[in-house]
């Protein structure tokens, strides 16, 4: 090894002389995304192999690439570009569901073939692709390369320190903050304020079996963030390849959130058959884990047009104990006494057209996943909840995604808690709806802080917030049922769980239960606007966006419109433009809405007027608040 690194060293020297000899006339390699909005150079540098991105002019940053310790070498630091083979692509394709109907994937592409002195012997490829929405790259390896990969040495440079809304954690609390000054590491995806029309936004898509990325700034270079990865690599497992780097760029947040699609254009196509029996919809909890809860949660749902009761944790014994079997239905007494007549509720549930899901927490899963699968297909459950998964890395960022296809072939719909974040592999196995990796209602967020999770954890995709409605935090924290409302239309979950710490009146008052009190459901309360959401969408327009600020997102359903709006600390005069509804068409449009007054007492008012698509419709939102709108066609 020490006469390889010589070796290598006397190369890499000879090499760099001959790239500062030839610098100013080394070719670079260009694409340009298809309306030449975006432009992408790669090209070689005694720094290493180079990546420019360009808006119209302005270069938004400078890539770093290729660059990674394998073994005790690193690899990338004198690559050669032996080829290049350039191609494009346009398409459209159809989402099982999603915030649109159609989704274009239309892109210039060019692949590399690398060869670094280190590794005379073998070949590397990078693949580029630019999209108007983006830039995109991944690495393939030679095959036939065996060293484990130990770190990824791709850095994202900036001309300037711009501002940045970073979190540490799927969960956790975003702060904003310079890029120098991102105290540790930043999930992804990160987004950058380069200027008031300049957005970015830096992530990972089709992470299926490599470990997670996540960003983190350095001293020696302050404007600049490097790859960290969470464990080290198995390339075999890995497939000889990384995920998707890319950095997502536009004029707004909002219009970020407007192409998230990007990520799903860079995973694999569906690949099931059949997708009949995925069906989107919204979800109750039943945490009574009783008879008598199941029975009045199944019979709330369908008088409310729900889809789904999920049975919560402690149906099969505590979750947090190994010998807990998710075989059989053993109620944990700390959670509930029971009794819970699962076989009962599901019969009763099909006679509704009710479907249940059930809760399982990772420790029953590792152990019995091959077991609980094809059982619970026999009883007749459409879905499990995937409780506490280990995340990060590549053992169990595996482990998930088979645990997903598992599911599939059992035809179960998945729900994943608590720490995962998607990538877009609910495009190639659509059975997975919907996953939390968010701040939710259960941490009882700002209005502000949702206003920040809108356009950043929003751009990676579906987000199970755990919507709450009666609990007495809505008034208190959370802006009021109002902004509740606005949040089940901006926060897009193909499975949207409803009324998070609420239960039917009919349910037991003081058995069972998780998190604070419980808020009973009585039947004058008015729930129209529940029961009437859809929660996948033919068509989503970000009306307008200022993170942590204000938020109006305007989203179609067949011939309805749902607009949701949001204002954080100070009370704003929302003029909403009405030209998104079809000319010549006239509309009545239902205003839910509260004034400052009624924050506080948590009253709901509501307001129907005729509205046309040349109308600018006018309302003022209080501070901490928001307000929902329904427009429909009128004759």
């Amino acid at each position: 090894m020490l006469q390889r690194n010589f070796s290598y060293l006397i190369i890499s020297v000879l090499f760099s002389a001959l790239i500062c000899l030839s610098a100013c006339s080394e070719p670079e390699i260009r694409i340009e995304s298809p309306s030449g909005k975006l432009a992408a150079s790669v090209f070689e540098t005694k720094q290493g192999l180079q990546l420019a991105l360009n808006q119209e002019g302005h270069r938004v940053s400078t890539i770093s690439l290729g660059k990674f310790v394998l073994g005790r070498d690193t690899l990338g630091l004198a690559y050669q570009i032996k080829d290049s083979k350039f191609d494009s692509k346009k398409e459209q394709w159809t989402p099982v569901y999603g915030e649109r109907k159609r989704i274009t994937n239309h892109y210039s592409a060019v692949q590399l073939t690398l060869e670094d002195p280190l590794y005379a012997d073998l070949s590397f490829l990078l693949e580029c692709r630019l999209y108007d929405e983006g830039l995109a790259f991944r690495y393939h390896f030679d095959p036939s390369l065996t060293d484990t990969l130990r770190e990824e040495l791709t850095t994202f440079g900036f001309e300037q320190d711009h501002l940045t809304w970073v979190t540490e954690r799927a969960q956790g609390a975003y702060q904003k903050t310079p890029i120098s000054a991102i105290p540790t590491v930043a999930e992804r995806p990160l987004v950058i304020s380069q200027h008031d029309s300049l957005y970015l936004a830096i992530g990972e898509a089709a992470l299926v079996d490599f470990a997670r990325m996540k960003l983190a700034s350095q001293p020696e270079q302050p404007h600049a963030l490097n790859v960290q990865l969470e464990g080290t690599i198995n390339l075999e497992l890995a497939r000889h390849q990384t995920p998707w780097r890319y950095v997502m760029v536009a004029d707004s947040p909002g219009q970020l959130l407007e192409n998230n699609y990007f990520v799903l254009n860079l995973n694999e196509p569906n690949q099931l058959e059949d997708t009949s029996w995925i069906k989107p919809g919204k979800v109750i909890r039943e945490v009574t884990l009783t008879t008598q809860g199941g029975i009045a949660c199944i019979d709330f749902a369908a008088q409310h047009h729900l889809q789904y009761v999920e049975f919560d944790a402690g149906w099969y014994g505590n979750e947090y104990d190994d010998a807990s079997d998710a075989t059989t239905v053993t109620v944990d007494p700390k959670r509930s006494p029971g009794p819970l007549d699962l076989p009962y509720l599901i019969d009763y549930a099909n006679s509704k057209g009710i479907g249940i899901l059930l809760y399982v927490n990772r420790r029953a899963l590792e152990q019995q996943l091959d077991e609980v699968l094809p059982l619970f297909r026999s009883w007749g459950i459409k879905g499990v909840k995937y409780g506490f998964v280990r995340t990060g890395s590549q053992e169990w960022t595996t482990w998930l995604h088979e645990a997903v296809r598992k599911a599939a072939d059992h035809q179960l719909m998945v729900d994943i808690h608590d720490d995962y974040r998607p990538t877009g592999y609910s495009r190639t196995y659509p059975n997975l709806m919907t996953q939390e990796g968010i701040r939710g209602d259960e941490e009882s967020p700002s209005t502000e802080h949702t206003l920040i999770t809108a356009f950043t954890r929003m751009i990676a995709g579906a987000g199970d917030n755990t919507n709450c409605y009666l609990a007495s935090r809505v008034p208190e924290k959370m802006g009021g049922k109002a902004a509740q409302m606005a949040k089940a239309i901006i926060l897009y979950s193909p499975w949207q769980f409803l009324y998070w710490y609420d239960r039917p009146e009919a349910s037991p008052h003081k058995k069972g239960g998780a998190g604070s009190a419980q808020s009973i459901i009585r039947p004058e309360e008015n729930l129209d606007f529940y029961d009437q959401l859809p929660t996948v969408w033919d068509n989503t327009k970000v009306l307008e966006s200022k993170i942590g600020e204000y938020a109006t997102i305007a989203r179609q359903h067949g011939e309805t419109w749902y607009v949701g709006t949001l204002t954080a600390k100070t009370t704003r005069e929302v003029n909403l433009p009405l030209s998104f509804l079809e000319k010549d068409l006239k509309y009545q449009a239902k205003i839910y809405f509260q004034a400052e007054a009624d924050l506080l007492s948590n009253e709901i008012r509501m307001e129907t007027i005729p509205v046309t698509p040349d109308m600018l419709l006018s309302r003022t939102v209080s501070a901490n608040s928001g307000l929902a709108i329904v427009i429909r066609r009128r004759d």
